[in-house]
Protein backbone atom coordinates (compact mmCIF):
# COMPACT_ATOMS: atom_id res chain seq x y z
CA UNK A 1 0.00 0.00 0.00
CA UNK A 2 2.87 2.39 0.77
CA UNK A 3 4.33 1.83 -2.68
CA UNK A 4 0.99 2.81 -4.27
CA UNK A 5 1.11 6.12 -2.40
CA UNK A 6 4.58 6.81 -3.73
CA UNK A 7 3.55 6.38 -7.38
CA UNK A 8 0.03 7.82 -7.45
CA UNK A 9 1.00 11.50 -7.90
CA UNK A 10 3.56 10.85 -10.65
CA UNK A 11 1.03 8.54 -12.31
CA UNK A 12 -1.63 11.27 -12.31
CA UNK A 13 0.85 13.75 -13.81
CA UNK A 14 1.77 11.27 -16.55
CA UNK A 15 -1.93 10.68 -17.29
CA UNK A 16 -2.55 14.44 -17.58
CA UNK A 17 0.39 14.87 -19.95
CA UNK A 18 -0.77 11.87 -22.03
CA UNK A 19 -4.32 13.25 -22.24
CA UNK A 20 -2.93 16.57 -23.49
CA UNK A 21 -0.76 14.85 -26.08
CA UNK A 22 -3.67 12.70 -27.27
CA UNK A 23 -5.72 15.89 -27.75
CA UNK A 24 -2.75 17.34 -29.66
CA UNK A 25 -2.31 20.24 -27.26
CA UNK A 26 0.99 21.86 -26.37
CA UNK A 27 1.02 20.64 -22.77
CA UNK A 28 3.80 22.97 -21.63
CA UNK A 29 2.08 26.08 -23.05
CA UNK A 30 -1.21 25.09 -21.41
CA UNK A 31 0.64 24.59 -18.11
CA UNK A 32 2.29 28.02 -18.41
CA UNK A 33 -1.06 29.66 -19.22
CA UNK A 34 -2.65 28.09 -16.13
CA UNK A 35 0.25 29.17 -13.94
CA UNK A 36 0.01 32.69 -15.37
CA UNK A 37 -3.71 32.85 -14.57
CA UNK A 38 -3.05 31.59 -11.04
CA UNK A 39 -0.70 34.41 -10.08
CA UNK A 40 -3.38 37.14 -9.74
CA UNK A 41 -5.53 34.76 -7.68
CA UNK A 42 -2.61 34.07 -5.37
CA UNK A 43 -1.92 37.79 -4.98
CA UNK A 44 -5.60 38.52 -4.28
CA UNK A 45 -5.80 36.08 -1.34
CA UNK A 46 -2.57 37.19 0.36
CA UNK A 47 -4.25 39.96 2.45
CA UNK A 48 -6.82 37.49 3.83
CA UNK A 49 -4.09 34.99 4.72
CA UNK A 50 -1.94 37.66 6.38
CA UNK A 51 -4.95 38.80 8.42
CA UNK A 52 -5.72 35.22 9.46
CA UNK A 53 -2.12 34.48 10.47
CA UNK A 54 -1.95 37.75 12.41
CA UNK A 55 -5.18 36.96 14.26
CA UNK A 56 -3.90 33.48 15.20
CA UNK A 57 -0.62 34.89 16.48
CA UNK A 58 -2.48 37.55 18.49
CA UNK A 59 -4.84 34.97 20.04
CA UNK A 60 -1.92 32.80 21.13
CA UNK A 61 0.32 35.64 22.33
CA UNK A 62 -2.42 37.38 24.32
CA UNK A 63 -3.48 34.23 26.12
CA UNK A 64 -7.02 34.61 24.79
CA UNK A 65 -6.89 31.12 23.32
CA UNK A 66 -6.00 29.58 26.70
CA UNK A 67 -8.67 31.71 28.40
CA UNK A 68 -11.29 30.55 25.89
CA UNK A 69 -10.28 26.94 26.47
CA UNK A 70 -10.72 27.34 30.24
CA UNK A 71 -14.01 29.21 29.88
CA UNK A 72 -15.50 26.42 27.78
CA UNK A 73 -14.23 23.62 30.04
CA UNK A 74 -17.60 23.05 31.81
CA UNK A 75 -19.38 22.60 28.50
CA UNK A 76 -16.72 20.16 27.27
CA UNK A 77 -16.91 18.06 30.42
CA UNK A 78 -20.70 17.95 30.09
CA UNK A 79 -20.21 16.52 26.60
CA UNK A 80 -17.65 13.99 27.97
CA UNK A 81 -14.96 15.61 25.85
CA UNK A 82 -11.43 14.83 27.05
CA UNK A 83 -9.84 18.04 28.30
CA UNK A 84 -6.69 17.50 26.25
CA UNK A 85 -8.72 17.57 23.02
CA UNK A 86 -10.37 20.94 23.74
CA UNK A 87 -7.47 23.10 22.47
CA UNK A 88 -7.28 20.93 19.35
CA UNK A 89 -11.02 21.30 18.77
CA UNK A 90 -10.76 25.09 18.99
CA UNK A 91 -7.58 25.39 16.90
CA UNK A 92 -8.65 22.95 14.18
CA UNK A 93 -11.10 25.38 12.55
CA UNK A 94 -8.52 28.16 12.62
CA UNK A 95 -5.16 26.72 11.68
CA UNK A 96 -4.07 23.44 10.12
CA UNK A 97 -0.44 23.73 11.21
CA UNK A 98 -1.41 24.89 14.71
CA UNK A 99 -3.84 22.01 15.13
CA UNK A 100 -1.28 19.55 13.78
CA UNK A 101 1.18 20.71 16.43
CA UNK A 102 -1.44 20.29 19.18
CA UNK A 103 -2.38 16.88 17.76
CA UNK A 104 1.25 15.77 17.87
CA UNK A 105 1.50 16.89 21.50
CA UNK A 106 -1.63 14.91 22.39
CA UNK A 107 -0.22 11.77 20.78
CA UNK A 108 3.12 12.20 22.56
CA UNK A 109 1.46 12.82 25.93
CA UNK A 110 -1.38 10.29 25.84
CA UNK A 111 -0.39 7.86 23.11
CA UNK A 112 -2.17 7.08 19.85
CA UNK A 113 -4.09 4.11 21.29
CA UNK A 114 -5.53 6.00 24.27
CA UNK A 115 -9.08 7.34 24.25
CA UNK A 116 -7.76 10.90 24.00
CA UNK A 117 -5.40 9.97 21.17
CA UNK A 118 -8.15 8.23 19.25
CA UNK A 119 -10.61 11.09 19.67
CA UNK A 120 -7.92 13.55 18.56
CA UNK A 121 -7.15 11.37 15.53
CA UNK A 122 -10.77 11.13 14.44
CA UNK A 123 -11.27 14.87 15.03
CA UNK A 124 -8.15 15.76 13.07
CA UNK A 125 -9.30 13.66 10.14
CA UNK A 126 -12.95 14.69 10.15
CA UNK A 127 -12.81 18.45 10.51
CA UNK A 128 -11.67 21.34 8.37
CA UNK A 129 -9.65 24.51 8.80
CA UNK A 130 -12.81 26.53 8.31
CA UNK A 131 -11.45 30.07 8.58
CA UNK A 132 -8.48 29.33 6.33
CA UNK A 133 -10.69 27.64 3.72
CA UNK A 134 -13.18 30.51 3.68
CA UNK A 135 -10.35 33.06 3.43
CA UNK A 136 -8.70 31.24 0.52
CA UNK A 137 -11.74 30.24 -1.51
CA UNK A 138 -13.83 33.35 -1.01
CA UNK A 139 -10.75 35.57 -1.29
CA UNK A 140 -9.83 34.04 -4.63
CA UNK A 141 -13.21 34.94 -6.15
CA UNK A 142 -13.53 38.19 -4.17
CA UNK A 143 -16.63 37.26 -2.16
CA UNK A 144 -16.90 39.62 0.79
CA UNK A 145 -20.27 38.59 2.25
CA UNK A 146 -20.05 34.96 3.28
CA UNK A 147 -23.65 34.92 4.50
CA UNK A 148 -24.39 31.55 6.11
CA UNK A 149 -21.09 29.88 5.25
CA UNK A 150 -19.30 30.50 8.54
CA UNK A 151 -22.16 29.47 10.87
CA UNK A 152 -22.84 26.35 8.78
CA UNK A 153 -19.15 25.42 8.64
CA UNK A 154 -18.68 25.94 12.39
CA UNK A 155 -21.80 23.84 13.05
CA UNK A 156 -20.25 21.10 10.90
CA UNK A 157 -16.98 21.39 12.87
CA UNK A 158 -18.89 21.11 16.15
CA UNK A 159 -20.79 18.10 14.81
CA UNK A 160 -17.47 16.52 13.82
CA UNK A 161 -16.21 17.10 17.35
CA UNK A 162 -19.24 15.47 18.99
CA UNK A 163 -19.19 12.60 16.52
CA UNK A 164 -15.48 12.04 17.16
CA UNK A 165 -16.17 11.34 20.82
CA UNK A 166 -19.26 9.23 20.06
CA UNK A 167 -17.56 7.22 17.33
CA UNK A 168 -14.51 6.41 19.43
CA UNK A 169 -16.72 5.57 22.42
CA UNK A 170 -19.00 3.29 20.42
CA UNK A 171 -16.45 1.51 18.26
CA UNK A 172 -13.23 1.60 20.25
CA UNK A 173 -14.36 1.80 23.85
CA UNK A 174 -15.01 4.75 26.10
CA UNK A 175 -12.70 6.63 28.39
Amino acid sequence: MASLGAVIVPLVIVLIVLAGLIRKQNVFDVFLQGAKEGIPITVSIIPALIGLMTAIAMLNASGAFALLTQALAPMWSMLHMPGDVVPLALMRSISGSGSLSLYQNILQKSGPDSFVGRVASVLQGSSETTFYTIAVYYGSVRVSKTRHTLPAALAADFTGLIMSVLTVSLFLGGN
